[in-house]
């Protein structure tokens, strides 16, 4: 499990180094372009990816060009989540993601849903609702972003499974994903005319280096526990939370209300719920 826990913790220290980020003067959208100069070069230095699988994806490369502009703008979107909401709310937000491909699954691919899975997203609908609730309406419009990462991230992971359901090589898919991400944030970068900076380009490249390392060494965990899927799912999601809220309320103060808390703790249950069914 060892695997696991350094997938959890390197996903955590991807919303800590976003948190703070304005404090040490760092461009979030530079930062967010250099994270794709790392993670695309070790993919194709790890992974060593084959091209060839890509020639023939055919109206998948829509699927890939959406992905491309999803990834960076929904990464600006976390940065701007964790920056208001705060890691506790952010990191549940995206965990509780997997929500939006099980009803994808429900609703439009007439899966029929177990009732543990039911129960599961009822669970996690409500912990994103308690966990977003405002009392002062000065906070009112922090809600969008956890909510934005939320149905992003939901976004992303149906993308993905479509282009795993194809049979495309994870490797072959993340290399190509990651490139056309770069470009695009490139793209994000130039279109604000700011000036490129040292410290925003090294804290890129740190950035990129736990994002890869995160999904590098969460796929280590599915190779090490391979009869065991549930598992490695259940532990990386719950670990998530409960190490971000750690670090959120005791690193950073952030401030729970009643309601947020008990969002976290329903948001811990829904996983558990939904990976178990």
């Amino acid at each position: 499990m060892m695997f696991v826990v350094v997938a959890a913790l390197c996903s955590v220290l991807v919303s800590v180094l976003l948190k703070l980020a304005k404090r040490a003067d760092i461009a979030i959208d530079q930062a967010v372009a250099w994270n794709y100069v790392t993670t695309t070069a070790l993919t194709l230095f790890t992974l060593q990816p084959s091209a060839n699988v890509l020639q023939h994806a055919g109206v998948l490369w829509l699927v890939f060009a959406a992905l491309g502009v999803l990834l960076p703008t929904i990464f600006l979107a976390l940065a701007a989540s964790v920056r208001h909401a705060g890691i506790v709310r952010s990191d549940a937000a995206q965990r509780l993601s997997l929500l939006i491909p099980l009803l994808a699954a429900f609703t439009l691919f007439g899966e029929t849903p177990a009732p543990l899975k039911l129960v599961g997203c009822a669970l996690g609908l409500l912990a994103l609702l308690a966990m977003v609730w405002r009392t002062s309406p000065q906070a009112q419009p922090q809600w969008r972003w956890p909510l934005l990462v939320f149905f992003g991230f939901g976004v992303i992971d149906v993308l993905f499974k479509r282009i795993a359901a194809a049979g495309i090589p994870l490797g072959s898919s993340l290399a190509a994903v990651f490139s056309l991400a770069l470009l695009v944030a490139f793209l994000i970068v130039w279109k604000k005319r700011n000036p490129l900076t040292l410290r925003s380009a090294l804290a890129g490249l740190l950035l990129g280096l736990f994002n890869f390392s995160n999904i590098l060494f969460y796929l280590k965990a599915h190779r090490a526990l391979p009869e065991h899927p549930a598992l490695v799912f259940a532990s990386m999601n719950l670990g998530v939370v409960t190490l971000g809220t750690a670090v959120g309320v005791l690193a950073f103060r952030e401030r729970l209300s009643r309601i947020n808390a008990l969002g976290v703790l329903l948001a811990l249950l829904a996983i558990f719920l939904l990976t178990r069914a």
